[in-house]
C-alpha cells in the first residue's frame, strides 16, 4: 500500500490552467464525450453545432436568411450573413473565456449559444481553425492550432457582412473521426424546422421548412401509419405538434431557444403530463397515463430567456422559469396552460380528430390488458432464470455506485454462441462493457405483437436486461451493440436482431442507442515479427496492408477471421477498446418501419427477389475475393 504522507503537497502542486490547457484536458466538461463521429452526440457533432448555433442567434435577432455550411470527412466551413463580429474583437471571441455577446441580452435574447464558451472550445480542440468577420466593407481575420494563434490579418473586401468560421477537429483527441452525412442532415433539418424560412445550405443542397414542427413530423413519419393528422398548435415562445401512430413506445423531438435538446427536460415531461391531464378533462374519463400516451409521436419548442442546462452540451433543459425574474411563470405552468387551452379547443373545433384520438386511446388500453397476465408470468420467469448469471455478464457501473461518465459510455454487446461471448467478456472493459449471449438464432418477429415480447424466453431476458419494458428513461445501457460474425449466419441474426428492435422497441433506434460491431476480416502480419501486425476490415485494408509489408521486403501471413470465435481473447481487446468501430443503425427521416420491416423481413416479395438477382453476382465476387 502506497504511503500517502511521502507526497508532498505544496506551493509547486497548486497549477493554473490556461483556457486551451483547460478544455483539452477536460474536454468532456465541454462538449460531452468524445466518439468518432459514429453518434450523434459526439463530440465532433457539438463542435459543429456550437459554430451553427452562434449563426442561428444572428437570424433570430433579424440578421440574416441564409447559413453555408460545408463538411467533409475531416473538415467543417460555416458561412453566415448576419451582422459579423465586430472586429476589434475578433481574436477575443474564439479565444478569451469569459468573452462574447451573450452577456449583453439587449444584444442577444433567447439565444441558442452559451456565453461565448462554446467557439473556444472548437478552438482549443481543432488542429486548424479560422475565423473571419466581415464588416461594411472591412475584414479581420485570424488562425489558430490548438487555440494557439498562428496568423491574422486585415484587408478590405466587397464580401457580404457576416461571418466564416473553419476548424478541422484534433484527430489526437477525437480519434478515427469522420463526420457522417445523416446525423449532419438531421442537425440541419432541426435548425430549419425551428426557425421557418431559414435557407441553411449544407455542401450546396438547400434546406428549408415553411412549417416548423408540422414539416418534422411530416418528414419524421409514414403519414399511412399516423392515426389521424398532426395537431399543429403555434404560440408566443410556443410551439407544439402531434399524432398516434401504429408503432410502440412514445416518440419525442423537443426543442429550446432552437436547440434539441435529446435528453428532454422540464418542458418535455411539461408536455407529457398536460397530454394526459387534458385528454382526461376533455373526455371525462380517467384514462391510464400509458394507455393516452402509448404510439404518441409529438414535438414541442419553447423559446426561454437565459435557459439553464443541465450540461454545456445543453442536451436536457434544467430552466424552471421562462425568464430569470422569479415572478415570471414556469416552464412547467407555461407548457401546461398552453396545452389544456389550445388542445382542448382544437378537439372541440375537429371532432373527427378527436373521435380518432379515443378510438386510439381505447386500443391501448385493450392492449395493456391483454398483455397484463402474461406480463406477469414472464417477469417471474426472468427472476427465476437468475438472468444476471446465466445470460448476462453485466459490467461494474451497474453493480456500484456510478459515474455519469461512466453510464454515458456504458455499453451492451449482443452475440451468439459461446466461444464469442467468452472472447468478449475475457477481454472487455468489466467497468462499462457487458455481454449477453444469445443461444441460437433469434425469432423472426416481423408482423408479431408484443405479446412474443413476454412468451420468447430470449427476448423476454433481452427486454428485462434493457429495462426497457416501459421506454428508454430507465435504459441500463447508452449503447446497444449488436455483435455476430462476419458470415451468413451472422449476418442473419443481425437482421433479426434489428428487427426485434424496430418491431417493439423503434425510440431506442431513432435516439442512435444500437450499433453494428465491426471487427478485422483480416489479419496480415510478418510471421517474423509479429509487432509489424495490421487488422483490416475491408478488401482495400488488406491490399494497402500487403502492399506495405511487401516494399519493405517481408513476408506476408494473411489469416481470414470467419467467426468472432476465431479472434483470442487478447486480440479482442484491440477491437472493443476506446478505438472500437462501430456502425450506428440510423433511422433516415424517409424511412418508414413497415415498410422496411416488410421488405427485408416479410414475405418474398417481387421487390426482393429482383434486389437479390441483381446483386447475387457482386456479393459472390466479394466472397471469393475475400477467400484469395
Amino acid at each position: 500500500m502506497a504511503d500517502n504522507n511521502q507526497v508532498q503537497y505544496t506551493e509547486d502542486s497548486i497549477r493554473s490552467l490556461d483556457w486551451r490547457e483547460h478544455i483539452r484536458l477536460r474536454p468532456g466538461m465541454y462538449i460531452g464525450k468524445l466518439g468518432d463521429g459514429s453518434a450523434a452526440d459526439d463530440g465532433i457533432y457539438v463542435l459543429l453545432k456550437e459554430v451553427i448555433d452562434n449563426c442561428i442567434d444572428e437570424h433570430v435577432m433579424g440578421h440574416g436568411k441564409l447559413i453555408d455550411v460545408k463538411v467533409t470527412d475531416h473538415r467543417v466551413e460555416v458561412r453566415d450573413y448576419g451582422r459579423g463580429i465586430p472586429l476589434g474583437k475578433v481574436v477575443d471571441v474564439v479565444s478569451k473565456i469569459n468573452t462574447g455577446g451573450k452577456y449583453d441580452s439587449g444584444a442577444f435574447q433567447k439565444s441558442v449559444g452559451l456565453n461565448g464558451v462554446g467557439t473556444k472550445a472548437v478552438n482549443a480542440l481543432s488542429t486548424f481553425f479560422k475565423v473571419q468577420s466581415y464588416r461594411e466593407g472591412k475584414s479581420v481575420w485570424a488562425e489558430f492550432e490548438r487555440g494557439q494563434l498562428t496568423r491574422q490579418g486585415e484587408s478590405a473586401t466587397t464580401e457580404r457582412n457576416g461571418t466564416l468560421i473553419c476548424f478541422e477537429p484534433d484527430a489526437t483527441v477525437f480519434k478515427n473521426y469522420h463526420f457522417r452525412s445523416q446525423f449532419v442532415k438531421d442537425m440541419i433539418w432541426n435548425y430549419c424546422y425551428l426557425n421557418a424560412g431559414l435557407t441553411l445550405s449544407l455542401n450546396r443542397e438547400k434546406f428549408v421548412s415553411q412549417n416548423g414542427l408540422l414539416d418534422l413530423l411530416q418528414n419524421k413519419t409514414d403519414e399511412e401509419a399516423l392515426r389521424y393528422p398532426i395537431i399543429h398548435l403555434k404560440g408566443h415562445d410556443i410551439e407544439i405538434a402531434m399524432s398516434h401512430g401504429n408503432q410502440y413506445g412514445e416518440q419525442y423531438y423537443s426543442f429550446v431557444n432552437g436547440q434539441f435538446t435529446t435528453q428532454g427536460g422540464t418542458h418535455q415531461n411539461a408536455l407529457r403530463e398536460a397530454v394526459v391531464e387534458t385528454v382526461r378533462k376533455h373526455f371525462d374519463k380517467n384514462y391510464d397515463t400509458s394507455d393516452i400516451r402509448a404510439s404518441i409521436i409529438a414535438a414541442i419548442s419553447v423559446r426561454v430567456q437565459e435557459p439553464v442546462f443541465e450540461s454545456q452540451t445543453k442536451t436536457k433543459l434544467g430552466s424552471l422559469n421562462m425568464a430569470p425574474d422569479p415572478d415570471s411563470p414556469s416552464v412547467r405552468s407555461f407548457v401546461i396552460d398552453f396545452v389544456k387551452d389550445r388542445l382542448d379547443d382544437y378537439l372541440h373545433m375537429h371532432p373527427a380528430i378527436r373521435d380518432a384520438l379515443k378510438k386510439r386511446i381505447e386500443q391501448s388500453e385493450r392492449e395493456r390488458k391483454e398483455l397484463a397476465g402474461i406480463k406477469k408470468l414472464a417477469n417471474e420467469r426472468a427472476k427465476k432464470a437468475n438472468l444476471h448469471n446465466k445470460k448476462l455478464r453485466d459490467c461494474r457501473v451497474h453493480l456500484s455506485d456510478p459515474k455519469a461518465e461512466d453510464r454515458q459510455n456504458s455499453t451492451l454487446f449482443i452475440t451468439e454462441g459461446d466461444s464469442a461471448s467468452g472472447s468478449i467478456t475475457k477481454s472487455r472493459n468489466v467497468q462499462t462493457q457487458a455481454v449477453f449471449s444469445l443461444r441460437g438464432k433469434p425469432l423472426n418477429c416481423f408482423g408479431l405483437t408484443k405479446k412474443v415480447v413476454y412468451e420468447n424466453e430470449e427476448f423476454n431476458l433481452l427486454q428485462h436486461a434493457l429495462d426497457i419494458e416501459d421506454g428508454l428513461d430507465t435504459l441500463r445501457y447508452n449503447r446497444i451493440v449488436i455483435a455476430t460474425d462476419a458470415d451468413v449466419d451472422g449476418m442473419h441474426i443481425r437482421l433479426l436482431m434489428m428487427t426485434f428492435f424496430l418491431q417493439f422497441f423503434p425510440d431506442l433506434v431513432r435516439n442512435g442507442h444500437l450499433y453494428i460491431l465491426e471487427t478485422p476480416l483480416f489479419r496480415v502480419r510478418n510471421p517474423k515479427n509479429h509487432k509489424e501486425t495490421v487488422y483490416c476490415y475491408s478488401e482495400e485494408e488488406k491490399q494497402r496492408a500487403i502492399d506495405k509489408l511487401n516494399k519493405s521486403g517481408k513476408k506476408v501471413e494473411i489469416t481470414r477471421f470467419k467467426g468472432l470465435g476465431e479472434i483470442s481473447p487478447e486480440e479482442f481487446g484491440l477491437f472493443i477498446g476506446d478505438d472500437m468501430r462501430l456502425e450506428p443503425v440510423i433511422m433516415e427521416k424517409e424511412t418508414s418501419i413497415p415498410k422496411l420491416l416488410s421488405y427485408y423481413m416479410g414475405k418474398n416479395t417481387p421487390d426482393r427477389q429482383k434486389f437479390i438477382i441483381e446483386n447475387l453476382r457482386i456479393e459472390k465476387d466479394v466472397e471469393d475475393a475475400a477467400l484469395v
